[in-house]
């Protein structure tokens, strides 16, 4: 019994000394990368209300944004430990793949071909959306079936403009597709008259028509044509850096699962008695540890940027100016899509 139990203890002594090798061994150049300059760079759009604008400070604002902010907060518990560089759809990809940007949150669909094509990795989804159209409301058009021969403007480098040419000839109907590299060049064609619709993911029409004019004119039809669910994209190769950014995207779903806001993030690490939620906010540091984080990362992310409701309600929820309803983006057990892997 004395063999087997030193057997039995040999094996437990290797087993921990493999995996302090492993972790040795699993060194991130990105975030090694990051560390050394003291900034995340953090690939972002070049405009579209909800998600990224410069207020009128000159300030970037919006549901990406902040998702760069709390990145760099869970790396340096700072939010200022940020660069944003705007990107286009048509560059967004190359500049991550060139090692301009660390991390792209800017509203890229995972799909089956950018994932095993372009060497690199999208992550975790934190927004699901679909393809959808914006017309003027006294065009007369109810549905995209009514938009015969129209003119639309569409982003280069998108799935909306694959997604637009596949759905119009599937129902037999010619439209000339207008290309534009840039949002806010097609939101302006579009407002002039150059097109009769614009069509993209329906979360930044309701952007586009927040900074109309007069929004009131602009009406969002109801249909939907695709599955677009976005998710920060990394390079291949770097397994703990995709670890770092799978987790912080989770933690904010988690957060709001577990109910801790940035009002009572504090309170809560101080007398909550839930295993998960200590966990969670650092009392006991397995989370950090394994993620090469500090102890409190989750925590800090929390009380810089919110939970995910709160970022959501925040950025273009139906109090703000694009007045997006969550729709698929709530909690899984309020009716939406969204479900934080366990944090365990």
């Amino acid at each position: 019994m004395r063999k087997r139990g030193f057997v039995a203890a040999l094996a437990v002594a290797w087993t921990m000394v493999a995996a302090a090798a492993l972790a040795q061994g699993s060194a991130s150049p990105t975030l090694d990368a990051i560390r050394a300059r003291g900034q995340l760079n953090c690939g972002i759009n070049t405009g579209v209300a909800g998600f990224a604008l410069p207020d009128s400070r000159g300030v970037w604002q919006g549901f990406d944004v902040d998702l760069c902010r709390g990145l760099a907060v869970a790396i340096f518990n700072d939010v200022n430990k940020v660069r944003f560089i705007p990107l286009s759809s048509s560059t967004r990809f190359t500049a991550l793949g060139a090692g301009e940007i660390d991390v792209l949150f800017r509203t890229s669909t995972q799909t089956l071909l950018r994932d095993t094509t372009l060497g690199l990795r999208h992550v975790t989804t934190y927004f699901y959306d679909g393809h959808g159209f914006i017309v003027r409301a006294d065009a007369n058009v109810q549905r995209v079936a009514d938009m015969r021969g129209a003119t639309v403007c569409l982003i280069q480098g998108t799935t909306n403009e694959q997604v637009t040419a596949d759905y119009f000839r599937s129902i037999n109907t010619p439209f000339s597709p207008v290309v534009f590299e840039r949002t806010d060049q097609a939101a302006a064609a579009l407002a002039a008259g150059r097109c009769d619709s614009f069509g993209t993911d329906a979360s930044q029409l309701a952007g586009v028509r927040s900074t109309m004019p007069n929004p009131a004119q602009w009406t969002i039809l109801p249909e939907r044509f695709s599955k677009e669910p976005y998710a920060a994209y990394i390079r291949r190769g770097d397994d703990q850096w995709h670890d770092v950014v799978r987790w912080f995207t989770t933690s904010i779903i988690e957060a709001e699962e577990l109910g801790i806001t940035r009002a009572n993030a504090e309170e809560m690490r101080r007398t909550s008695v839930n295993a998960n939620v200590r966990r969670f906010l650092g009392v006991t540091p397995e989370l950090g540890q394994a993620l090469k984080l500090d102890t409190a990362w989750a925590f800090n992310v929390v009380r810089a940027i919110g939970n995910y409701g709160e970022l959501y309600e925040r950025t273009m929820g139906e109090s703000t100016a694009v007045a997006l309803p969550r729709g698929p983006n709530r909690l899984w057990n309020q009716g939406g899509l969204l479900y934080a892997l366990p944090m365990r």
